[in-house]
């Protein structure tokens, strides 16, 4: 592991993430020494240019960090530095790994974050997983480049979840999107964000203000002054 100190935080480069495909690059953002959470966000697909520094999970690390949350990015296998071939299944591998990462190093409760890409496989991967107290879906693809995305097994998915979406995403249509939403058991929540694409440009201010408000209001305790 190595560090990388700014004027702000001391970012840590993770090297003891090993997925089933191998190694996987990955960057811890720090949190508080107390925070009751630790968290994990998930890159879009590694084909369209996906990564662990693409700016709407950059924002979301900030969002969660700035709660005092220890926030975990890694790139799936194949991309990056991280090991392995590009499956397009397969990585909900990757994901569990890193929620065992997580466990071993702090021991805490897990809020889950995906964009695109990485909220499909990882919603897949962390529903019904004990670790996993809260899920957080931006941008949730159901037909992109080719792609089609099944969602069937939101039906059984216990954890509280918000999902996160533009009104314009061109790869999760408002009207199909709802109707994904409509099979998804509760307790869940859908915010639009008025005239946002798939890559909320120019609306990103707003995706923080959604994440932190949705965990503060339902997994970090109120704070007396």
């Amino acid at each position: 592991m190595s560090v990388i100190s700014s004027a702000s935080a001391t970012l840590r480069t993770i090297d003891d993430l090993h997925g089933p495909a191998g190694k996987l690059e990955a960057l811890l953002n720090p949190g508080t020494e107390d925070a009751p959470y630790v968290a994990l966000v998930c890159h879009p697909h590694p084909l369209g240019g996906g990564t662990m520094h693409n700016k709407v999970v950059y924002h979301a690390m900030k969002a969660l960090q700035s709660l005092g949350l220890p926030v975990l990015r890694f790139n799936f296998r194949g991309t990056g530095l991280s090991e392995g071939t590009h499956d397009g299944h397969a990585e909900t591998g990757d994901v569990q790994a890193a929620l065992d990462w997580l466990k071993r190093e702090f021991d805490r409760p897990i809020l889950f974050t995906g964009f695109s890409f990485g909220a499909a496989i990882g919603l897949r991967a962390c529903c019904g997983d004990e670790r996993v107290q809260g899920l957080t879906a931006l941008g949730l693809p159901v037909h992109a480049e080719g792609r089609d995305y099944q969602y069937g097994f939101l039906a059984s998915c216990p954890q509280p979840k918000i999902f996160i979406s533009g009104t314009r995403d061109q790869y999760g249509p408002r009207e199909q999107l709802a109707a994904v939403f409509h099979t998804v058991k509760q307790p869940a929540e859908m915010i639009w964000i008025q005239d946002a694409d798939h890559f909320f440009a120019g609306k990103l201010d707003q995706v923080q203000f959604a994440i932190r408000s949705w965990v503060q209001t339902h997994f970090l305790p109120a704070r007396v002054s």
